[in-house]
This record gives structure tokens, C-alpha cells and sequence, in this order.
């Protein structure tokens, strides 16, 4: 859902947050991070970034009072949107708001980066978007290096592991109407009693668990199933695959609502495959901690999108390509003993 291959860290401000239900303060930066050496903004990248590859489910900011500007984080990153050259001076006050709702005693202290990147992709658009990330945990490093006719050993305290981002959210300036898309990473809110507050109070958002949201899951999870799992349970040629790929594209296509039992019995049919389909959407859920509602209505514009990543060409070594569009009986797949190769026979009324 969220890629991060084109994307670059255009500025970025750091401050600290204490615990203010512990009298512990925030301190607060004069200027933006200076990024002159250009291996640290990769690794910001990465750290920021890739934790938000898995993430599946889209927020948007809400109010109680159904007023949007009185969400004080959609506020700040609107006239950050609106003007980038308040985003410093917003960084500030995004961390005394932050600082303000930290007042559960369980609540660690730590820094607060406020990021803004260009070109991240989310469902498909490249989109400029601001990153709130806090990291709490620290973690202690030994170094390795050459001295003294061998090597030395020496260690670092308090140092951050690019590979575990605490706690973080994107925010793309996309839907402003509807609370912009956010998604969040929280991965202290498991062991900690103090999780909600940083969705739910410093964040305010809202699930968008929408018919958009439901069928490019859907969809997701049924190529991943067809591609990546079949192989391990049935024998199919790409050709096979491809029919079964065709065969969802058109249900979902042909429909206004899905019904996984609908789906399975019309588009996969063999009562083996379906149990394992269900497995797999099964442990999906699980591990991307994401519920598939077994009906929904279909979105065609998710649709549309992911008609994009779904291949229906038949790729023959570099010579040929073909495209299976219709009934996968009219081709035939053989070996030729003479030469040693495979073929395909297709069947056709008329050349277009």
C-alpha cells in the first residue's frame, strides 16, 4: 500500500517530549537538522519509511465535534501543506501538543521527529506527505574495529535501531476534505497500557474501513493466493493461474457486492482450493492484523487500480507474449519431442 522507492526526505525537525503527568519537560530545536552527509537521509528513509510497506489500514483524522479544524494535528499539518515555510515553527507545535497528551505514568520520554517527504507512493500516487514518528526505545550497540595489530571493542549507549520504528504516522496531502490518509505504526501500544494515546488522543483518527479499502484487500490477498501459495498444493501452468486471475477480475468487475462464498464457489470452485484460500486470507488477517469483511460493496475505482498489477501475458522466453483474456480452453500447452520445446496451441475463429 505504501512504497517508498522514489521517495525523498525533504526536511525534517527533531525536538524532545518528556512524560508531563511526571513533571519531566520537552525541549524544543532551534532550526531544522542540517543533512549534508548523504548515507544519514537513506537511512532516515528506511527507518521512517518501510515499517509503513505492511501497514493496510487507511485512517483519516476526526473530531467529536465533527469539525475537523479542531483536531489540532490536522490542523498543523495543514498549514504545513498550505506553506512550507511554517513547517518548523508547526514541528514545534505539533511536540508541545504531543507533550501535552503524554500524561499516562506509562508513557516513556523520547524524541520527536517531524519529517516532510516528496514522492511516497500510497495506493498508487505519488504524494508529498508529513511524517510524526517518536521513538522510546533505546538500545545499546558494541563496534568492532581494526587497532593495535587486531581489532577493538567499544559499545554505545542509548543508540536507535533503524529496523524498529516505536511509534510513527504519515499523513498525505490527498482528501483534505475528508481528513487527509494517515497510516499509523504503534508498536509499544501491545506492551504498554498507555496505546491509546497516541491514536486516539494525539492523533484523533478515525478507521477508514471503507468499500475501497475492503476490495483492494480482497484482491490483494486473492492474486497473492493464486501467485505465491497454489504452487505448493496443485499442479498449474502459468495459463491456469492467469484464467484464475481473469476469473476474479471479472467478478469483481460484473458485481456491486462481494461475497466471499459467492466468490470462491463461482471463481476458484474446487473445494480443496477454497479451504486453503481460506487459510491464507486466515492468516493474513493475523499477521497484518486486518479483518476481510466476507461481504462488502466493491469499489470501482480499487477495482480499476488493481486491474493495473493484475498480469493476464503468457511470457514465452523473449519471443512471444500472449494475452489471455477469455476461455483458458481455447489454448493448449504441449512439448514438442523433435525439438525439445514446449508449445501452445491457440484456437481462434477470426484475426482481428
Amino acid at each position: 500500500m505504501v512504497t517508498f522507492f522514489e521517495a525523498s526526505l525533504d526536511i525534517i525537525s527533531v525536538h524532545h517530549v518528556g512524560n508531563a503527568g511526571q513533571n519531566e519537560m520537552y525541549v524544543l530545536s532551534e532550526n531544522p537538522l542540517s543533512l549534508k552527509d548523504e548515507v544519514i537521509p537513506m537511512l532516515l528513509l528506511q527507518y521512517f519509511l518501510k515499517p509503513f510497506e505492511k501497514t493496510n489500514e487507511v485512517y483519516h483524522f476526526a473530531h467529536s465535534s465533527n469539525d475537523l479544524n479542531l483536531n489540532e494535528v490536522y490542523h498543523f499539518v495543514s498549514q504545513v501543506f498550505g506553506d512550507k515555510a511554517n513547517f518548523h515553527e508547526t514541528s514545534e507545535q505539533i511536540a508541545k501538543y504531543l507533550y501535552k497528551v503524554s500524561n499516562h505514568p506509562k508513557i516513556k520520554p523520547g524524541e520527536v521527529y517531524v519529517a516532510y517527504f516528496k514522492n511516497v507512493q500510497m495506493e498508487g500516487d505519488l504524494l508529498d506527505a508529513i511524517g510524526i514518528f517518536k521513538s522510546e526505545n533505546k538500545e545499546t550497540y558494541l563496534k568492532v574495529y581494526p587497532g593495535q595489530g587486531g581489532f577493538q571493542l567499544d559499545y554505545e549507549e542509548n543508540a536507535i535501531n533503524i529496523n524498529k520504528l516505536d511509534k510513527g504516522c504519515l499523513i498525505f496531502n490527498t482528501e483534505k476534505e475528508k481528513g487527509y490518509k494517515v497510516v499509523v505504526i504503534d508498536n509499544t501500544s501491545r506492551v504498554q497500557n498507555a496505546a491509546a494515546y497516541w491514536i486516539d488522543e494525539f492523533l484523533q483518527l478515525k478507521i477508514r474501513n471503507d468499500s475501497f479499502n475492503q476490495t483492494s484487500n480482497a484482491l490483494g490477498i486473492y492474486k497473492n493466493f493464486v501467485t505465491l501459495k497454489l504452487d505448493d498444493e496443485f499442479e498449474l501452468s502459468k495459463a491456469d493461474k492467469i484464467d484464475l486471475l481473469n476469473k476474479s477480475m471479472r467478478y469483481f468487475n460484473e458485481k456491486d457486492t462481494f461475497d466471499f462464498d459467492e466468490f470462491t464457489g463461482e471463481v476458484i470452485g474446487n473445494p480443496k482450493a477454497i479451504e486453503s484460500f481460506k487459510n491464507f486470507k486466515s492468516q493474513f488477517e493475523m499477521e497484518y492484523e486486518t479483518a476481510i469483511g466476507d461481504t462488502f460493496e466493491i469499489s470501482g475505482s480499487a477495482v480499476k487500480k488493481q486491474s493495473r498489477i493484475y498480469k493476464s501475458v503468457l511470457k514465452l522466453d523473449k519471443n512471444f507474449h500472449i494475452y489471455i483474456h477469455g476461455d483458458k480452453e481455447l489454448i493448449e500447452k504441449g512439448f514438442d519431442e523433435g525439438k525439445r520445446m514446449n508449445y501452445y496451441k491457440v484456437y481462434f475463429r477470426e484475426e482481428a
